[in-house]
């Protein structure tokens, strides 16, 4: 019994001859608000464990790869039209009445929330607004179209936007105007291809709270007749103005009218002669900018 428990004694203090390495510990990867971030295996986890809680109508939903926490080589792998199984919110961001679809490629105006009052889809693909785009959205206050391929707006497509204030369609391929909403304080349509015959005479009479109206960089041979009252920057510069009359800003009729509230007209880039239409300016307190000689 002695020589077992010697055996045993000695047996627990002898060093082993190829002790196992120290466990490494997992590099962790750091990231900053805001930064790209790139694709890290317990990023990625944290992400696919996600997409598996999601359910629509009692159903599961798996969300595909351009959900997923990209690298800044890679590219989304959004569909391109509407027609789409995703909801509104997950292609766009929805955020307090906000609808965010910028830079995703669609083709056509999503279906928004009946709660939307800031639309901003610029920078995409969408090359026609139709009417029924916003038939049930009457809370709209602000659209912006900019930089898209929009060559046709279907007849009342704002029609209904009573609330509408502020509208950009700026870079886009508009040869004409559409019917604008009444209560609208800023409209947009830069570098565009609109004619002088693609906008009605009346197509701002009715706009009294119309204060920025911006034109310029189209194919205008004429500055728009019936300008409102309430309108304070005109921008018509890089158009094909030839001619102006003394009614274009002014009443030829009334010597004693004033434009009080104009600050700014911009008509350079035009082939007029603004020195050659004096009596067009009496009215205003500040000349337009263009060529005088």
């Amino acid at each position: 019994m002695e020589t077992l428990q010697t055996t045993f004694f000695l047996f627990m203090f002898v060093p082993l001859v190829n002790p196992a390495p120290p466990l490494q510990q997992e590099s962790l990867q750091f990231y900053e608000y805001d930064t790209d971030v790139s694709m890290g295996s317990l990023t990625q986890q944290d992400y696919e464990m996600q997409s598996k809680d999601i359910r629509k109508d009692g159903t599961n939903v798996s969300l595909d790869t351009s959900l997923i926490l990209q690298s800044d080589d890679s590219q989304l792998d959004v569909p391109p039209t509407k027609d789409t199984n995703l909801p509104t919110c997950l292609l766009c961001v929805c955020l307090s009445g906000s609808v965010y679809c910028e830079e995703i490629d669609i083709e056509a105006v999503p279906p928004l929330p009946k709660e939307t009052a800031y639309l901003y889809a610029r920078f995409n693909k969408i090359k026609r607004i139709a009417a029924s785009d916003f038939a049930d959205i009457t809370t709209l206050r602000r659209i912006d179209f900019s930089g898209n391929r929009i060559e046709e707006i279907e007849d009342g497509a704002f029609s209904k936007l009573l609330l509408l204030e502020e509208l950009s369609l700026a870079e886009n391929r508009l040869v004409k105007l559409p019917v604008l909403p009444p209560k609208l304080t800023t409209f947009n349509a830069n570098q565009n291809r609109i004619k002088s015959r693609g906008i009605k005479a009346n197509a701002f009479k009715k706009l009294t709270n119309l204060a920025y109206l911006y034109l310029g960089h189209n194919a205008l041979e004429s500055v728009p007749l019936n300008l409102p009252e309430s309108l304070r920057i005109l921008h018509l510069q890089y158009n094909n103005i030839t001619t102006i009359t003394d009614d274009t800003f002014c009443k030829s009729n009334n010597t004693r009218y004033i434009r009080t509230r104009m600050d700014e007209i911009r008509m350079e880039g035009n082939p007029v002669v603004l020195a050659k239409h004096v009596n067009a300016f009496s009215c205003l307190r500040m000349l337009p900018v263009g060529t005088y000689y």
